[in-house]
């Protein structure tokens, strides 16, 4: 059976970024699997086809780790906004790095860096197992309805990049959506396996990018050698040593002639390193000075100004995200997020011990790790070199996977216990609307920052930043619950959705429906 929407139809699914309230129980059981008191029981509810998506069949848990996450996520995205991106990779550029400002760099490394990433990926791979796992007990395919799905996703995740935030993290989630359907029916073991292999298959195909980009070093330095002896052995007048002055009769025809021959490998090398990546690599004063006052001077312009600039950055940057970023580092973490969702996780069905043993090894084997890597950074100076010619960036890449799992295990035994009630359930309303939250950050603060708006940028610090994550964080954890009172999705969603299926989606919570309990 098909999900594909006849006309007239208002056939819905969750998302992997959101879910929807239920039409289905009585307000009692809704209460309690939104305090996760209980776990849904979709036992008695009888859908023949797909239909609106029922409170009891909702994973609350999910729903507020996705939240948490989200939050997350803009402790480092903040910095993003506010700073040209060498701050957001070398804390000392800008953004202060003494005192106050050193602390809040080293909470986001521990913390949140990588890590809330790391959560949202697995989340987006557990949502398309959700997705599966309810359309078959419906006798339903969701493979139109997904693509189109993401596809949409696609779409707008270009749109976000290219005329709101280049930070976009939406294209890379599409793209990587549009191969994780062929996993969906892998075992969890299976899942998980085959996640931790992509992951890991990163080290080995890094070290041959690094070993290439060391040849190419090499043979710039070469060619650069060759040309300073050549230039040592001239005369003043132009002429090589021991050559008959008459014979120099026309170097400007001779260079236009070597001009047209084919660059040599070597030269190729040369070309590549000089052009391309040296200045990422080992960039010089003088570059990271003109890259500094060409960054700031655009993102200080008028909307114009700062969508020409980082138009061309944005394709050569999502080029390289679908070589790397789709295999290696989003794929491998929605692979596990799929695993964990098949073996409940995610749903806060495990036992406590199982938790409290996932908190114990993310964060006893993960921090530490994080501890090491932050001292790491700062000996050497946050250089790029380091983090990849020496292997600095794998600390991170793997230590951040190990802590993830950590903050999962303490989630979801927060949610089991019951414990921060009126907490977790704000941040379930959050995570129910992660795709809005998520634009809202990036609307609000290139507004705030950017020169069309209010050209703060390159002004606040990193003490100043937190404060405004904290303040973002209490407006959304106040405004979403109450948003949800009164619509079925968040104002992203609702679109996303009407787009997929063509035709405007029922917004408005009916007052015949049994909405998920106030918060207040």
């Amino acid at each position: 059976m098909s999900l594909d929407v006849r006309p007239g139809g208002t056939e819905l699914e969750a998302t992997p970024l959101d879910t929807e309230p239920g039409s289905i129980g009585s307000a009692r059981d809704q209460a309690a699997v939104m305090a996760g008191a209980v776990e849904p029981d979709v036992s008695a509810i009888e859908q023949p086809r797909a239909l609106p998506v029922a409170a009891a069949e909702r994973y609350f848990a999910v729903d507020a780790l996705r939240g948490f996450a989200l939050l997350g996520i803009l402790a480092m995205n903040i910095v993003h906004f506010s700073w040209p991106g060498a701050v957001y990779e070398n804390p000392l550029r800008g953004a202060g790095f003494q005192g106050a400002d050193r602390v809040v760099w080293f909470v986001n490394h521990l913390v949140f860096e990588a890590k809330m990433m790391t959560i949202f990926s697995m989340l987006f791979g557990a949502g398309l197992v959700l997705m599966d796992g309810r359309a078959a007990k419906r006798g339903a395919s969701i493979r139109g309805v997904y693509y189109r799905r993401i596809l949409w996703l696609l779409l707008l995740g270009m749109i976000h990049a290219y005329l709101i935030w280049s930070g976009d993290i939406l294209v890379l989630y599409a793209e990587t959506g549009l191969f994780l359907y062929f996993f969906r029916n892998l075992k969890p073991r299976t899942l998980i396996l085959t996640g931790v292999v992509s992951l890991v298959l990163f080290v080995p195909v890094m070290m041959g990018f690094s070993i290439w980009v060391r040849d190419l070093k090499a043979a710039f330095e070469r060619v650069e050698a060759q040309q300073r002896a050549a230039q040592a052995v001239a005369v003043p007048d132009g002429t090589k040593a021991g050559a008959d002055p008459k014979a120099a009769t026309g170097p400007v025809a001779d260079t236009t002639k070597a001009d047209t021959k084919p660059r040599s490998p070597e030269q190729w090398k040369h070309d590549l390193w000089k052009e391309h990546i040296q200045e990422f690599l080992e960039p010089t004063p003088e570059q990271r000075r003109k890259s500094w006052d060409k960054e700031m001077t655009a993102y200080r312009g008028s909307y114009i100004d700062v969508v020409k600039y980082r138009a061309p950055g944005m394709l050569a940057d999502q080029i390289l995200t679908l070589i790397f970023a789709v295999p290696f580092f989003a794929g491998g973490r929605m692979l596990i997020g799929m695993g964990l969702m098949k073996f409940g996780v995610f749903s806060a069905s495990r036992s406590r011990s199982f938790y409290l043993a996932m908190i114990l090894a993310g964060y006893g084997i993960g921090l530490p790790l994080m501890v090491y890597d932050a001292r790491q950074l700062i000996a050497h100076e946050f250089s790029a070199r380091y983090g990849f010619f020496e292997g600095g960036m794998f600390y991170n890449d793997f230590g951040s996977i190990i802590v993830a799992l950590g903050h999962v295990g303490a989630m979801m035994l927060i949610v089991q216990s019951g414990a921060l009630g009126w907490l977790v359930r704000r941040l379930a309303a959050v995570g129910r609307m992660a795709l809005s939250n998520y634009l809202t950050h990036s609307i609000f603060f290139t507004t705030l920052f950017y020169g069309y708006g209010f050209g703060l940028y390159g002004t606040i610090n990193r003490t100043g930043l937190a404060a405004m994550v904290l303040a973002m964080w209490a407006f959304q954890l106040v405004v979403s619950p109450i948003w949800l009172s009164h619509f079925r999705f968040g104002p992203a969603e609702w679109l996303w959705r009407s787009l997929t299926y063509w035709q405007p989606q029922p917004m408005r919570i009916e007052p015949a429906e049994s909405p998920a309990p106030s918060t207040a």
